[in-house]
């Protein structure tokens, strides 16, 4: 998609309309070129986890993406890597922590795998400054109470670092997605920090009742209220009252630059929740500046 002043204008009729000093958009990608054009090339096959066409809007290279958020007024975003297999997470680690050297506005991201030494690696990631980790059951098909990942769990839960988990059963179920095994995690974890992706989509109301239930679940917005969603796995409208009720643990999301819609459409969706703009200020800044500690 070719961003244009009318997308930018866009985006700021709805920061002026909500008040915003800016946006905190804590799902977003940025990735090795490699690893970013086989993710691409999955989506353009609308491969078993897609299931349906989804053309990326923002196919632009690295430093057109950076200029685009920030041209959007996002002053904080992610650069969510996940391994889908052993012997990947430490090296795109690696990659991460360059990336946010070198780019001040990306929060320092990380991953793991249920591999033997995730334990050191994530333990390293967290000494190097680490401010969130990112996790994909349904891509790296794999339960979050595998052993392996026991002392990894133990060292977020201590250090109070997000994790960002990918664990709704939406476009596609896996293996090991759905609530029962985050609530299972969170029995032994009950203070881990968790920020739900995609609002757990479709699972939408277990996942609102893990939030209820941990102080420390939050759920991001990413894709969710959008049109593209809601053809197939609409938000009941009978919890618009508990987004209500839990906005200060919702965190505005994108799934930048994979989407397949303008940046603008996944902002006007929230706004068309029409639940007031505290709670737009709150989803798309505030909740996230005090996650993160931001000044």
């Amino acid at each position: 998609m070719t961003v244009d002043d009318g997308d930018r204008e866009a985006v700021a009729r709805f920061r002026s309309r909500a008040e915003l000093p800016g946006i905190i958009d804590v799902h977003t990608h940025f990735m090795p070129d490699r690893v970013l054009r086989k993710v691409w090339a999955y989506f353009d096959s609308a491969g078993p986890l897609i299931g349906r066409p989804w053309p990326i809007a923002y196919r632009d290279d690295e430093q057109q993406r950076l200029d685009t958020l920030r041209g959007f007024g996002v002053r904080a975003f992610t650069s969510l890597v996940y391994p889908h297999k052993p012997d990947m997470a430490a090296w795109l680690n690696e990659w991460a922590a360059d990336f946010a050297a070198r780019t001040p506005d990306c929060l320092h991201t990380a991953t793991f795998y249920p591999e033997h030494g995730a334990g050191s690696y994530v333990s390293a990631a967290v000494e190097s400054g680490a401010r969130i980790f990112k996790s994909h059951i349904q891509v790296g098909d794999y339960h979050p109470g595998d052993p392996l990942l026991t002392e990894v769990w133990g060292l977020l839960s201590e250090a109070g670092i997000p994790v960002l988990i990918h664990c709704g059963s939406g476009p596609a179920p896996g293996t090991f997605t759905g609530p029962e095994p985050i609530a299972a995690l969170l029995q032994r974890f009950p203070r881990l920090t968790l920020i739900v992706a995609h609002m757990g989509v479709p699972e939408y109301s277990p996942f609102l009742d893990l939030a209820e239930r941990y102080d420390n679940v939050h759920l991001d917005t990413t894709m969710s209220f959008t049109d593209f969603i809601e053809e197939r796995n609409p938000f009941p409208r009978t919890e618009y009252a508990r987004l209500a009720d839990l906005g200060e643990r919702i965190l505005f999301g994108s799934d930048f630059p994979n989407i397949p819609y303008s940046y603008v459409h996944a902002l006007d969706a929230l706004e068309r929740l029409d639940l007031g703009a505290d709670w737009l200020r709150a989803v798309c800044y505030g909740n996230a500046a005090r996650l993160f500690r931001m000044s």
